[in-house]
């Protein structure tokens, strides 16, 4: 990044490339972390690379739920680990909430890296290294959990979530909180409350809703999480989209 200068028009972009680049090099990232990225990357193009009024919606109601709920737990693989392991902590700390390490293609090293990085960023216990429970209904390596985490849990919070565990996890009545680039995802459309957003922005922003709402009452918590409607919010961002797209002049 040292040769690219702030004034690049994608230098943001770039710069996200390059923390996901390196993690994969020190080992927190698998290899098909960085399609995934690249995949996500692809959407946030659609979306204009900022966050649309319709998901500082989706991001308040999801502070709200992370309020309301007795067991919120923020699940971690290794692309967030890298791109938003501070961001995390903060508010887990904010909430507060449990932070538990979920991968997609597990390892014991990996964990532990992830473990490390969140730990170097202020965090004081990380779930997920015992792997004493199991989601049921899940046939993979991602059902394996925490029981005084994401098992016990009544709402997770899922950034860049695999569609078959989101599926498993609404299936057994937790309130599944999914940021995905794809509104046309699995997970996307199968979650409580969806956000069409990018983890970079969407961690910061839920953070500052929690800490906006942390003085208002439980019934008008209720009352904003009881009015989503995550149909119509994916609706209106394909709609969103949509209408960017046709927008553009060749």
């Amino acid at each position: 990044m040292t040769t690219i200068p702030k004034s690049h028009p994608r230098y943001e972009s770039l710069r996200i490339r390059d923390l996901i680049t390196k993690a994969a090099k020190q080992g927190l990232v698998h290899d098909t972390g960085l399609i995934a990225h690249g995949r996500g990357e692809a959407y946030d193009y659609l979306l204009g690379e900022q966050t649309s009024s319709f998901s500082l919606e989706a991001e308040k109601t999801a502070a709200a739920a992370l309020l309301i709920d007795k067991n919120p737990v923020l699940s971690i693989n290794g692309n967030v680990a890298a791109l938003s392991s501070k961001e995390m902590v903060r508010l887990g700390q904010s909430i507060p909430a449990k932070l538990e390490i979920n991968l997609f293609h597990p390892s014991k090293k990996r964990k532990q890296l992830i473990s490390q990085r969140l730990q170097n960023q202020g965090a004081k216990k990380v779930y997920g290294l015992k792997e004493d429970a199991c989601i049921p209904g899940l046939d993979q390596d991602r059902a394996i959990c925490d029981t005084e985490g994401i098992f016990t849990s009544d709402v997770v919070l899922v950034p860049l979530e695999d569609g078959d565990r989101c599926q498993a996890l609404t299936a057994i009545g937790k309130r599944v909180i999914v940021i995905d680039l794809n509104p046309l995802s699995r997970s996307a459309q199968t979650a409580s409350i969806t956000i069409v957003d990018n983890v970079i922005r969407a961690i910061p922003s839920i953070t500052k809703f929690v800490n906006e709402l942390k003085s208002v009452k439980k019934e008008t918590l209720n009352n904003i999480v009881k009015s989503w409607d995550n149909k119509k919010y994916l609706h209106d961002i394909l709609v969103f989209i949509s209408k960017r797209l046709n927008s553009i002049e060749p």
